[in-house]
């Protein structure tokens, strides 16, 4: 048995959650895979995979081999690429993921000069605005805005966003503009459903203000819609309503009171960091956002 064959086999499988799509990526039919994964598991003497008729899901000893499985992998491709002299061009998938708006302003024109300069490169690029498991779901290269927990994993700071209240001019001439961050519960909220946009809005010197939403939405887009048809005050990220505050759809709120910066990471286990792909990507992000203290 051909041990990397096997492995990268393992890895296509449990990166893509199952056995046709990632036959389809290796260029192999599922047969095929199906013998793979079977000769793997009977080399281990465990199951890797629950397999039923709608889904296939690692077992608790396939989750512990995934992650020693890409490091092996990664080992490989660095021997390879040192072997030749240090000149292997990216090539194979580069997994991404992204806040949505963030992904679209920012994210996708470093991966559309990737693909225009490596002809052997593919890039997945997953827009979300929550946060997804680096690990667990492949993910070579996360960018995460905000104060990151404890991990692992390495992770790069590219620049900072900063928090600003936005309402429509009409709004703002109507109802007036709070002078203080107590004032909003006069006013009508927009609200968001994470963390930072829910019911208690964070200002500097660690004041919290719990507000009471007359309309909670779950995308970026709609609270910043909302906000210019006049429905009311919106919280979000400067680089979020730039556009709608340089056309005029937008003013600014209680900007004297907006908490420090929030740092805009890249985050990725130390091994994929070394794959040119992920690389030439975190030096396209470092370029992009260079001499942007605030993006």
């Amino acid at each position: 048995m051909d041990r990397f064959a096997a492995l990268t086999t393992f890895v296509a499988v449990a990166e893509r959650d199952g056995f046709a799509p990632a036959a389809r990526h290796l260029g192999m039919s599922p047969p095929a895979v199906t013998r793979m994964i079977a000769g793997l598991e009977r080399h281990l003497g465990v199951p890797l995979f629950r397999r039923s008729t709608r889904s296939v899901a690692l077992t608790e000893e396939g989750a512990d081999l995934l992650p020693r499985a890409r490091e092996i992998l990664t080992q490989l491709q660095e021997a390879e690429h040192t072997a030749m002299g240090g000149q292997t061009m990216p090539h194979g998938a580069l997994y991404l993921t992204a806040p949505v708006m963030f992904g679209r302003l920012h994210v996708l024109p470093v991966v559309t000069d990737l693909l225009a300069r490596h002809s052997n490169l593919s890039i997945r690029l997953l827009l979300l605005d929550r946060n997804i498991r680096v690990v667990e779901e492949g993910i070579d290269v996360a960018v995460r805005i905000g104060v990151l927990n404890d991990s692992s994993l390495r992770a790069a700071t590219i620049g900072t966003v900063r928090q600003i209240l936005v309402a429509s001019p009409d709004y703002c001439e109507q109802r007036g503009k709070p002078g203080h961050p107590k004032e909003l519960a006069k006013h009508d909220i927009i609200a968001g459903d994470n963390v930072r946009t829910g019911t208690h809005w964070r200002f500097k010197s660690s004041l919290q203000v719990a507000v009471t939403p007359r309309l909670t939405v779950t995308s970026i887009d709609a609270q910043l819609a909302a906000a210019a048809a006049g429905v009311g005050i919106a919280n979000v990220l400067d680089y979020q309503a730039a556009e709608g505050l340089t056309a005029g759809r937008l003013c600014s709120v209680l900007e004297e009171y907006a908490p420090a910066p929030l740092p805009i990471h890249l985050l990725y286990e130390v091994s994929r960091g070394r794959l040119p792909a992920v690389r030439l990507f975190i030096d396209g992000m470092r370029r992009r956002t260079a001499g942007d203290a605030c993006l």
